[in-house]
């Protein structure tokens, strides 16, 4: 079994014995390290430059965390310019997969210098900009804000593609021009809604003050964040994500398709510490792929239920990717009370997954791997029972006190789980006859990897928010949130218009619907080019407002904005997944050698039910624990009641999807699965939901009727 939190090399002489790694794994890590942690091979004392750039980034944001009184834009600041820095070093411009550059040119020193200095600049400048200038820029403030800019779109085309450069640079022309003489007619009044911004002015807007560049977003990724970014890549190096692995393969790998249910609760576990698709895809499926296709299951679909499952990481508390910590900020809530709220989809979630995989197992008629080649589950947990102590102080801390500081919880955190890695080190080290010293030196090595690991990672995070402040800023500045959502209100008022015979009820029901539906295709598109991270602060800033509007929704109640929130959170995840673009699909099909198209639409299939699922958190706010207009309001019966027909309206929607629960349904039995699972998107009335239940039951004794009857169809494959 290949140890993951082993260094990645793609060089055969460098990998000890017994830990070889496929030609699909080494491909498969270097989309991984192209996309979130840099493609640049370096040697020598450029090499080491950068891990001591990381490792200052860690120190310096644990030591912000400790003291906890740095200026905000400051820190901010700093933050960006140690990403800036990163950035050009070991993002090239240019991605040769199988041909690693192994050198930074001379132009992006000048390139990672240049934007670290803009960045100085301000924290030395701002003081002076904020006091004796009032606010106003002088030319100088004006060109190097106007470096800053440029110098962040370059960044960010590196490292998340160009969709934000892109996106970044129509609103900015936006500011510019402003919308007058560009709409006429009945609509041009309520649109225009500037007359255009002067360079000067936007420079201003995004450069020198807490509403751009250096918003809400890039806070949340300096302050809280990059912290429990860090704490995933120590747990992880510490050993936890292998024994998360050995503990799930044991756990379920012998029922049937009990891989693919391993490699759900794997990811669920992982999905606890890590918030990367991409980075759990390679991480488990190293494992997972290929124990799923000696079962039976075909290499698209080993690779679709491993992207569905690491993809689903990011719904799981406390860490959920940096977009829960800015979500919270958004709605001005405890991150305590977000992750207590997010805890009962991401379960019903991974549940629904679960259902997923066994329907799909007995489709393919799969067994499970003979007990003899599994971990033996007691002898699994006492060799690392260990590990959950950090995980439980975290959790539990977060949880249970309400006045808890996340990142001080996660840097306590961080700063135990460094002694335990001594420990541990120095342990296995002593017990293998190397001696202790020489342990506690390779957990001091394993520590520097960890860091700069997490120092990796948090390059693009850091980037994408910084750039999606550009837009944020835009629409501050020029108010174009409100000219859209008066563009969406007429839709809806056309949709109520249509469907006023049905009744004021029904019209307002559609027009809400078409509205979410609208969001949800925005979502996807632009997850194709956008991190999860970035495609959530750009629908947070311009159509969370319009969704709030139109379903009459106060935007002060956190109560009732949560629902909105976590809607386009849950779409911008499932875009990982979504064909062409899908990264995750390629890392996987990498692994499995399927069509990363083909494995891309199946995974695609099955995250069908993670939109079902946010649409019943929105019409059904109590699986979010929202009850008479307050947050965590549900008492513990009802949250129940809940859980049980949301759970159950999941498994008819899969099944249907799937189009198989005994043996294949038949188009009307497909059809009443998906009326059923309809009706309890919202389980309020007990006629409705017994009547849903009445359908799943009658095409379940349909189906147990036709097994009798004969053998099931085999299933296309």
């Amino acid at each position: 079994m290949s140890d993951p939190t082993r260094p990645i090399s793609t060089d055969p002489t460098l990998t000890p014995p017994g830990t070889e790694m496929t030609e699909g794994e080494r491909r498969a890590i270097e989309m991984v390290e192209a996309a979130e942690t840099g493609g640049r091979k370096l040697f020598s004392w450029q090499r080491t430059l950068v891990t001591v750039v990381a490792v200052a980034w860690c120190l310096y944001q644990m030591y912000a965390a400790q003291v906890g009184n740095i200026d905000t834009l400051t820190l901010r600041a700093t933050h960006l310019g140690f990403a800036f820095f990163l950035a050009y070093l070991v993002f090239p411009f240019r991605k040769t997969p199988g041909a690693p550059q192994t050198r930074v040119p001379w132009y992006d020193w000048v390139l990672g210098i240049g934007a670290t200095g803009t960045a100085a600049y301000l924290i030395t400048q701002y003081p002076k900009i904020a006091n004796e200038q009032g606010g106003v820029l002088n030319p100088t403030d004006v060109w190097v804000g106007s470096a800053m800019v440029i110098l962040l779109l370059l960044a960010a085309w590196r490292t998340i593609g160009i969709a934000m450069p892109i996106v970044a640079g129509v609103f900015m022309l936006y500011a510019l021009t402003g919308p007058k003489g560009l709409i006429q007619g009945d609509l041009g009044p309520q649109l225009q809604l500037h007359a255009g911004q002067t360079w000067p002015q936007v420079v201003g807007q995004l450069f020198a003050n807490t509403e751009g560049i250096f918003g809400t977003a890039i806070g949340v990724s300096a302050q809280i964040v990059f912290l429990f970014v860090l704490f995933g890549a120590v747990f992880d190096k510490l050993g936890a994500g292998e024994w998360f692995m050995n503990i799930a393969q044991g756990l379920l790998g012998g029922f049937r398709g009990g891989p693919a249910k391993a490699s759900v609760l794997s990811s669920a576990l992982n999905g606890i510490i890590s918030g990367s698709a991409v980075s759990n895809v390679v991480t488990g499926g190293n494992i997972t792929i290929g124990t799923m296709k000696r079962v039976g299951y075909s290499a698209e679909k080993a690779g679709a239920i491993e992207v569905a499952s690491s993809s689903n990481g990011q719904l799981m508390p406390p860490v959920m990717g940096a977009a829960a910590f800015i979500m919270a900020q958004n709605l001005n809530i405890e991150y305590r009370t977000l992750i207590l709220a997010a805890a009962i989809p991401a379960f019903l979630c991974y549940g629904a997954l679960l259902v997923v995989t066994h329907i799909e197992a007995l489709k393919l008629n799969l067994k499970g791997l003979p007990k003899s080649e599994l971990p033996r589950v007691r002898q699994t947990l006492l060799s690392g029972w260990y590990y959950l102590l950090p995980l439980g102080y975290l959790i539990g801390t977060l949880t249970i006190n309400p006045d808890a500081n996340p990142e001080r919880v996660a840097l306590n955190t961080i700063v135990v789980m460094m002694g335990m890695m001594l420990l541990q080190e120095g342990f296995f080290a002593g017990r293998d006859g190397r001696g202790a010293a020489r342990g506690v030196l390779d957990g001091l090595k394993k520590l520097v990897e960890a860091f700069e690991g997490g120092a990796r990672s948090m390059i693009g995070i850091a980037i994408a928010t910084a750039a999606a402040g550009i837009i944020v800023g835009i629409v501050t500045i020029t108010g174009l949130g409100f000219g859209l959502a008066d563009i969406v209100q007429l839709a809806s008022d056309s949709v109520r218009s249509l469907l006023a015979f049905a009744g004021p009820q029904v019209a307002s029901f559609a027009a809400v619907v078409v509205v979410l539906a609208m969001a949800q295709l925005i979502a996807l598109i632009l997850g194709m080019g956008l991190p999860t991270t970035a495609n959530y602060i750009l629908m947070s800033a311009l159509i969370v407002p319009i969704i709030a509007k139109v379903a009459g929704l106060d935007t002060s109640n956190p109560a009732q904005m949560l629902p909105v929130h976590m809607f386009v959170f849950y779409f911008g995840i499932m875009a990982d997944s979504t064909p062409p673009v899908a990264l995750a699909a390629f890392a996987a099909a990498a692994i499995s050698g399927g069509n990363p198209v083909a494995t891309g639409v199946q995974a695609f299939q099955y995250e069908l039910r993670t939109a079902l699922l946010a649409y019943m958190m929105f019409f059904n706010p109590q699986l979010l624990l929202i009850a008479g207009g307050r947050l965590n309001g549900v008492p513990f019966g009802e949250a129940v009641f809940m859980v049980v027909f949301a759970f159950i309206g999941l498994v008819a929607f899969s099944a249907a999807t799937l189009r198989f629960l005994h043996r294949r349904t038949n188009p009307l039995q497909t059809l009443l699965l998906l009326l059923a699972s309809f009706i309890l998107i919202i389980p309020t009335q007990i006629v409705w939901n017994l009547a849903a239940l009445a359908l799943i039951a009658l095409v379940y004794f349909w189906q147990k009727v036709g097994s009798r009857a004969g053998p099931p169809p085999l299933a296309a494959q």
